[in-house]
């Protein structure tokens, strides 16, 4: 079980956008910087586009943040890439079995802990900025 790397994958191509001052910010260099193929960077890019964090311009290589990254929350990232039919950041197994008392009751014991535990993470993104990020990223280049 892996938890999807569409966030990590959209703040690492943000912070190569802040960053990024020699070439154009184009989907196959954040391609070679990610590790993995265009096609991912391009369609996550599309996600940023609506949610207003980075813009392009027809005819114009590569893209830019929309906004200061001081302006960008985490959180603002998060929700930006996070699909519709995505679960939460935890999900129910599938098929507990229903003869059996536990399987039949956990999903409404844990039902409570793993709202509260997605909101905390969402709260605590909140308090990160794509500049916090990148001011940390600098520090080590």
């Amino acid at each position: 079980m892996r938890i999807n790397t569409r966030f990590p994958v959209a703040v690492h191509m943000l912070a190569l956008i802040e960053l990024n001052k020699t070439q154009p910010s184009t989907s196959e260099l954040m391609a070679l910087s990610v590790g993995t193929n265009p096609v991912v960077i391009r369609q996550l890019m599309s996600s940023l586009k609506r949610a207003g964090l980075i813009e392009t311009q027809n005819g114009v290589p590569g893209c830019h943040l929309a906004k200061p990254a001081a302006e960008i929350t985490l959180r603002e990232i998060y929700l930006a890439v996070q699909k519709k039919s995505d679960a939460p950041l935890f999900d129910f197994h599938a098929n507990p079995n229903p003869n059996c008392p536990i399987g039949r009751n956990i999903r409404e014991a844990m039902e409570a802990p793993l709202r509260d535990d997605q909101t905390a993470m969402e709260q605590t993104l909140e308090t990160y900025t794509l500049k916090d990020v990148a001011d940390h990223i600098a520090r080590h280049l």
